[in-house]
């Protein structure tokens, strides 16, 4: 649904709920009886930016994959600086000997 407008991408999805309520298939019929209409407001803000969420997925697992490499630190300021350091897109190269 990216680059869609918000009256399309909301009609889009009022027709995606009411054929799946109306579907036979009982997992269906509860998503979009209980979550979908549920999340109905929630559902176009994320469609008008236009982006994906994948940036921030990328980003939450990076910080994961850095709380692990962290696990013997003693001070959880040193694990901050050390999530900032890797999440802020500088490129810290480290001195070549050169030969």
């Amino acid at each position: 649904m990216l680059g869609l407008s918000l009256d399309r991408a909301g009609g889009e999805l009022n027709r995606w709920v009411f054929r799946a309520s109306h579907s036979r298939i009982p997992e269906i019929v509860e998503l979009s009886k209980k979550k979908i209409r549920r999340r109905r407001p929630d559902i176009p803000r994320t469609i008008e930016p236009g982006c994906s969420n994948a940036r921030l997925e990328a980003f939450d697992n990076r910080i994961k994959a850095t709380i692990r490499m962290a696990y013997g630190f003693h001070r959880v300021t040193n694990l901050i600086a050390l999530i900032m350091l890797r999440c802020s897109g500088f490129d810290i190269r480290l001195p070549q000997p050169t030969i």
